[in-house]
């Protein structure tokens, strides 16, 4: 993944912040939150300037965002020749983990708004119990037996 490319194709500079935030987007491959993205930057980063360089970096198109349920926004960063990520598939939230999966092998629903509406934007989550969630609530029950 060239980021310096990536960046540069969406008319940013590559700095340090975004190269870093935007190098794990796309190592974790599915959609994080603030905190987790926080959480997961070895570098002294404050709230502020990740916040600004998501908004940038979902305003250039290189990553899109989704609200679950619980509130909380999430970013995933995709890649730039693939048509319609940014609100072109489903997405799926874990109840138990809070973890987010995006479900691009799903379309989205098209939905026909009344004449004079005009829409600039659609999402579509899922939830539920993960797989790995879904064998630990498993395991908890059998020790309860």
């Amino acid at each position: 993944m060239d980021i310096e490319k990536i960046l540069s194709g969406a008319g940013l500079r590559t700095t340090r912040q975004r190269r870093v935030i935007l190098e794990l987007l796309f190592r974790h491959g599915s959609p994080m939150s603030h905190s987790e993205i926080l959480s997961m930057i070895d570098d002294h980063l404050d709230r502020v300037t990740l916040y600004r360089t998501l908004d940038t970096l979902k305003n250039s198109g290189i990553v899109h965002q989704v609200q679950g349920i619980d509130g909380v926004w999430r970013f995933c960063a995709h890649e730039q020749d693939l048509d319609g990520c940014p609100g072109d598939h489903p997405h799926f939230l874990c109840l138990s983990c809070g973890k987010m999966f995006c479900l691009p092998d799903q379309k989205m629903p098209r939905v026909a708004v009344p004449e004079g509406m005009q829409v600039e934007g659609k999402q579509l989550v899922v939830y539920g119990t993960c797989p790995d969630c879904a064998v630990q609530k498993s395991e908890e029950k059998e020790e309860n037996k």
